[in-house]
């Protein structure tokens, strides 16, 4: 199966940076570049990475970037406890379930 490497970045930038355009100059990139991934005419490369984390130096890569399969578009990703109630019904409590689901959010919470 492949897999499609995909960014939060487009979600978070709003948040610190003002236009698209400053986004890309601290990630040193044209703003032509970025638009392009944004928009999926251009693929993540390592030269976006290392821009996003430049950008986004509080992050960790996981918070930054996620796979999904090639295909499969990224909002129709269940979350993690509707994730867990699937993969996991017998194993996993819906205690432990919501637990986890809350240290997740929690933890992306610090980051914004």
């Amino acid at each position: 199966m492949a897999i499609k490497l995909n960014t939060r970045v487009f979600e978070l930038y709003k948040e610190k940076y003002s236009s698209l355009s400053q986004l890309a100059r601290v990630m040193g990139m044209t703003t032509s570049h970025v638009s392009r991934v944004k928009t999926g005419k251009r693929g993540i490369n390592q030269r976006f990475i290392i821009g996003a984390i430049k950008a986004f130096p509080g992050y960790d890569l996981a918070d930054l970037f996620y796979i999904t399969p090639k295909g499969v578009k990224s909002s129709k990703l269940p979350d993690f406890r509707e994730y867990a109630r699937q993969k996991y019904p017998d194993e996993l409590d819906e205690d432990l379930i919501t637990m986890i689901g809350d240290l997740i959010e929690r933890q992306r919470g610090k980051h914004r």
